[in-house]
């Protein structure tokens, strides 16, 4: 059967927003939800923070288990499993008793997921190679786009509908995803027998850049420490530099958008220019670009220049989601395609959980201005480690 892959890619992009988003959009009022569901007060903020944490958590520990049964059962199965799930999931946070209800079906979204990386693989293995880099960059704006926009989202949905009804009109359009990726996806896949399907210690063999995904894996984990270490202490930043003004949750929003923003702008062309020059040297620019970003932001006097090195940052993150991607699937085996990029993924959700905790714990220990200084350190060596993996390539001028 001939897929349409252009139509695969756009449902995908929508359902790769919406779940992107439905992770994200409860941050900006979950500790007021937990305070409604009669937690105490001096318990409300470590709540946040695990109802928070606990989602990616469990994501990261689930994907190989999903990515597994992708390279089996195919990839547009899984994707509806995890919007149905996400569905159930994230309406049922409406009807939550108790703050551990909440814990648990926050838990239960994690367990749930896998949208993204299962349409990822599906595009990468659909597309053709000439074009891989730009449909794959296309795809990364709906998830990085839904986890920036998703806390503006879910604010002005806070405030027009309140908490509980946030929660079911995002189980509501996760249930229109549900139906589109049924409807409108197209897939040709033979099922596998799981005694034919094989090993990961045989598919490894069959990676001929085993350093370089690794190095790939590293800086999924480094984007996504970079992108939330500032989630606890933004709004505080925000108003030391406002002087205490009543507009700090406002401008904050903004800060946060901004980045989202260029990213969706700047993925597909960036995508393109990879296609053209070599992925891998857009990594690099990416990762040196997103270093020259985050360390003024350690500097920054104004909630207009914090606001502006954001709204730059994006155009790097913009050129490393799709340059990962589109790399992972060029150095992947077709078998096992979908296990690959789902530790991908778990590197992803694994820095989602680490950059927050890097974030508070720094912030609390040396000041604000540090969350920057650290992740700009791990940014530069990351980049000498992607450096390191790709010389064989930059010396023989040649393309994975």
């Amino acid at each position: 059967m001939k897929v349409n892959w252009r139509r695969n890619l756009f449902v995908s992009w929508i359902g790769c927003f919406f779940t992107g988003a439905s992770f994200s959009l409860v941050m900006p009022f979950l500790p007021v939800y937990i305070e409604q569901l009669g937690t105490p007060a001096s318990q409300v903020e470590m709540f946040a923070g695990l109802a928070i944490s606990v989602t990616a958590f469990a994501a990261a520990i689930v994907s190989p288990i999903w990515g597994n049964l992708a390279d089996r059962k195919g990839r547009k199965l899984m994707m509806i499993r995890a919007a149905a799930g996400m569905t159930f999931s994230m309406g049922s946070l409406a009807f939550v008793p108790n703050v551990y209800w909440l814990l648990i079906m926050r838990f239960m979204t994690g367990v749930l997921s896998g949208y993204i990386p299962n349409a990822t693989a599906m595009i990468a293995s659909q597309a053709p190679r000439e074009k891989s880099g730009w449909a794959l960059g296309t795809l990364s704006t709906g998830a990085v786009a839904g986890n920036l926009i998703g806390p503006s989202i879910g604010g002005i949905l806070a405030q027009w509908f309140g908490l509980e009804n946030v929660f079911i009109i995002t189980g509501f359009i996760l249930l229109i995803c549900t139906i589109l990726t049924v409807a409108m996806v197209q897939e040709s896949f033979v099922p596998i027998e799981k005694k034919n399907m094989l090993s990961m210690r045989e598919l490894t063999k069959k990676i001929d850049h085993m350093s370089v995904l690794v190095g790939l894996f590293v800086s999924t984990l480094i984007l996504q420490v970079g992108i939330t270490s500032i989630s606890p202490i933004l709004t505080l930043y925000v108003r030391e530099l406002n002087k205490n003004s009543s507009n700090t949750l406002l401008v904050s929003g903004f800060i946060v958008s901004a980045a989202g923003i260029s990213a969706i702008v700047s993925s597909p062309t960036l995508g393109k220019i990879g296609d053209r020059i070599g992925n891998h040297k857009v990594l690099l620019a990416g990762l040196f670009f997103a270093f020259l970003c985050f360390l003024p932001m350690a500097f920054v006097k104004t909630p207009l220049q914090l606001g502006i090195l954001r709204f730059f940052l994006g155009f790097s993150t913009g050129a490393l989601m799709p340059s990962i991607n589109t790399l992972i699937g060029k150095i992947s085996p077709k078998e096992g395609v979908s296990r690959i990029y789902s530790y991908n993924q778990m590197f992803n959700n694994f820095g989602q959980v680490l950059g927050p905790m890097i974030g508070s714990t720094v912030a609390h220990s040396l000041g604000y201005s540090a969350v920057f200084l650290v992740t700009s350190v791990c940014v530069l060596g990351n980049l000498g480690l992607s450096l390191f993996n790709f010389k064989d390539l930059l010396r023989n001028k040649t393309k994975i």
